[in-house]
């Protein structure tokens, strides 16, 4: 009997060891390794729209052709070199005492007068103090460092006399290895940053180095005001402060102060070297060895209190453990055998997404829409777009790295809760534009956007499914509470029909609709009968009563307004078919039955036909790099795999995706995350389906042999 029951558990064991080596797709396990590692992006010259970034998501590092950011100046016309991390902020001094209340315009709604904060077109006091809110506080450009190159006759290397190139963004260790020729020597460089300090470390291979030819610079800027930029001012050197405090004969630190902002920078350095200050805020590593090998970390920290230095070998395995951490973990989807030949591109978007979303989008803040690479809307994070960077985490079963940024809304929540009174609303109203201290950022169109006000019962829900603890509960309970709050309240009840509705001043997802008149958008309904049923899920699992507020307002919010069978862009734009000015922007009657589920008073039939006029009409050169996810996962929910596919690749400039995997938006905005973070969080439903599906691969046609393993699937 005994050695039955061994049997019977051995051979318990033995099958979920087995079914543990599968993937939930039934198929072999992946192979993640050939996966990720057949996408390596390999360059052979100086690509301006290409340079390399390395990072752990609170920080990163974007560099040339040599592996540092030696000659930025060439950069400026394609992707900036940057240096940024999570901390690294600026505000210019208030000289003019400008307050927000100068920005305020006023609106009426029910009786009162609600304030919203604006830019101003007329000049004048206004319209500075609107100008001075939007700019700052704007985040900073860390500092360059790069080679100073020579040549044997002493002249400093110019691009055009460096040769031979051959640059490996290697994945699975995250380390960029680079290698060119200048003359007749060959000098090679591997790149790396730590996988939790804000550290690079640096390691280079070269006969010249003997003969002093290799030398490093860090220059350190002033911050400029630019609306998209690196961020970076180098015209104005008596505005801000750096010296050498500290020095010995293998490390320096470096304070660089500017305005009542202060940082450190810690240089460590193996064998012999002479740090100089060339001028200003320029300073020169001069290397002194016999040997051809070199290696440098630089650390930056807002304080003068530095962890034990490390080698580069040390951050080398650091840094490839975590990589190799991350890849074995989590989702893996693998598209190799598909002979569809878009299938090797589908694949690798997904590889550079992954690798650009963890260098990017992984810290304690809700990234910028450009990550840690340069700045646009100043450095400042768009909580619209939260969405689009955070969610895929979840879906990839790596929901610990969305946690990570949830804590900012608990820290804002306060700033939330008062913008809510000064309007004379309950709950928190959380802002769409803001920095660090969660600050409205003044703006005709961002501040009267509200579907990131239901963001945070989405996050907390993931979070929940994937951890269904009372820590959860407890934790995000009260902000889902108080964003219901808001939500209910904001609501507003139309007397005359006997109903709710949202809006006016409101501009919904689709911003190109006008904010005086726009009512009842349809991806807005929809996140607010959605948002609203599961906080009251949240009050039933905490064992609190209902709130019968939150009740009647998802009983009395109106089902969507629709005209010839097609789904309006609001009820308050009937002729949204009829006018071409309705065809441009998100097409978010989309998202209302791809991003969510829908509502239990939604036709299918209705979505399926505005989904195949919007797939045929809509103005797609004037969309956004998530629209085409969304549209995918819309075409996915409705049994339209072709459709979701082609949508995902859809041939448009904004879908481009360059060779080191960032969303190519045009010459506006180079670079843009949430279509990355959006593509990754649409495969996940292609695969893994939704809440209710029962079919495999739901967003993929029939011939497409796509083998995942360990994702979740959508609400």
């Amino acid at each position: 009997m005994r050695v039955s029951f061994v049997l019977i558990l051995w051979s318990a064991v033995l099958f979920l060891a087995l079914s543990s080596a599968k993937s939930e797709n039934s198929e072999a396990k992946i192979n993640r390794f050939e996966l990720v590692t057949r996408h390596n992006v390999i360059l052979n010259k100086f690509d301006t729209l290409n340079p390399l970034s390395t990072g752990n998501g609170k920080f990163a590092f974007t560099v040339d052709a040599t592996g540092l950011q030696t000659f930025p100046q060439l950069y400026r016309n394609g992707i900036y070199l940057g240096t940024q991390s999570e901390w690294g902020w600026h505000s210019f001094p208030n000289k003019k005492n400008f307050n927000r209340e100068e920005t305020y315009q006023y609106f009426e709604v029910e009786g009162r007068q609600i304030p919203y904060s604006v830019q101003w077109d007329n000049p004048g006091r206004k319209q500075k103090a609107a100008n001075y809110f939007r700019a700052n506080p704007h985040r900073l450009h860390l500092g360059i460092l790069g080679f100073r190159l020579l040549k044997e006759n002493g002249e400093v290397v110019t691009p055009k006399e460096i040769h031979q190139v051959n640059q490996e963004l290697k994945f699975w260790n995250g380390q960029i290895s680079s290698s060119f020729k200048i003359e007749d020597d060959k000098i090679d460089v591997n790149t790396l940053a730590h996988p939790d300090r804000d550290l690079i470390a640096v390691k280079v291979n070269s006969e010249r180095l003997k003969n002093g030819l290799i030398e490093f610079q860090l220059c350190l800027p002033y911050p400029d005001a630019e609306f998209a930029g690196d961020g970076a001012d180098w015209n104005t050197d008596e505005q801000h402060f750096s010296e050498v405090i500290e020095k010995s004969n293998s490390d320096a630190v470096l304070i660089h102060k500017i305005d009542t902002t202060i940082y450190h920078i810690k240089l460590k350095w193996s064998g012999k070297a002479k740090l100089i200050k060339a001028k200003h805020h320029n300073f020169i590593l001069k290397p002194n060895v016999d040997n051809s090998d070199f290696t440098l970390s630089v650390e930056f920290k807002t304080e003068n209190h530095f962890a034990d230095d490390l080698q580069f070998n040390e951050v080398e395995v650091a840094s490839s453990k975590a990589w190799m951490n991350f890849w074995e973990s989590g989702g893996a989807v693998d598209f190799s055998g598909t002979s569809d030949p878009r299938a090797n591109e589908l694949e690798r978007r997904v590889v550079l997404s992954q690798y650009l979303m963890r260098v990017q989008c992984a810290g304690h803040l809700p990234p910028q829409e450009t990550g840690l690479t340069y700045n646009s809307w100043y450095g400042k994070h768009h909580l619209e777009m939260h969405w689009w960077h955070g969610v895929h985490w979840a879906y990839w079963n790596r929901a610990e790295l969305l946690e990570k940024s949830l804590d900012y809304y608990i820290s804002i929540s306060e700033k939330a809760k008062r913008k809510a009174q000064i309007q004379g609303y309950d709950g928190v109203r959380w802002p769409k534009m803001t920095g660090p201290h969660g600050s409205d950022s003044p703006s005709g169109v961002g501040e009267f956007l509200i579907w990131q006000q239901p963001h945070l019962i989405y996050y907390a829900e993931l979070l929940y499914r994937h951890n269904p603890k009372k820590d959860i509960l407890d934790k995000y309970a009260p902000l889902i509470f108080s964003t219901a709050d808001f939500m209910a309240d904001f609501a507003r009840w139309d007397e005359e029909n006997n109903r709710f509705i949202l809006g006016p001043p409101l501009i919904p997802a689709q911003e190109s609709l006008e904010k005086e008149v726009t009512v009842n958008p349809p991806f807005e309904l929809v996140y607010w009968k959605w948002g609203l049923a599961k906080a009251l899920e949240w009050r039933k699992r905490m064992q609190l009563p209902e709130n019968e507020k939150w009740h009647a307002v998802i009983k009395g919010l109106p089902a969507l307004a629709k005209k010839d069978g097609k789904y309006l862009a609001a009820e308050s734009a009937p002729d949204s078919y009829e006018n071409e000015d309705y065809y441009s922007d998100h097409p978010m009657v989309l998202g209302a039955f791809g991003m969510l589920p829908g509502t239990a008073d939604l036709d299918t039939a209705v979505m399926a036909n505005t989904f195949d006029y919007i797939e045929e009409n809509w103005n797609w050169h004037r969309t956004w790099g998530w629209d085409y996810p969304m549209a995918a996962m819309c075409a996915t929910r409705l049994g339209k795999p072709e459709q979701a596919v082609d949508l995902l690749l859809k041939d448009v400039l904004k879908n481009t995706y360059l060779k080191n995997g960032h969303n190519f938006q045009g010459n506006r905005l180079k670079v843009y995350l949430p279509g990355n973070g959006g593509l990754l969080a649409a495969v996940a439903m292609m695969c893994a389906g939704f809440e209710g599906n029962t079919q495999a691969n739901p967003g993929f046609p029939e011939d497409w042999n796509v083998k995942w393993e360990n994702l979740k699937p959508l609400f």
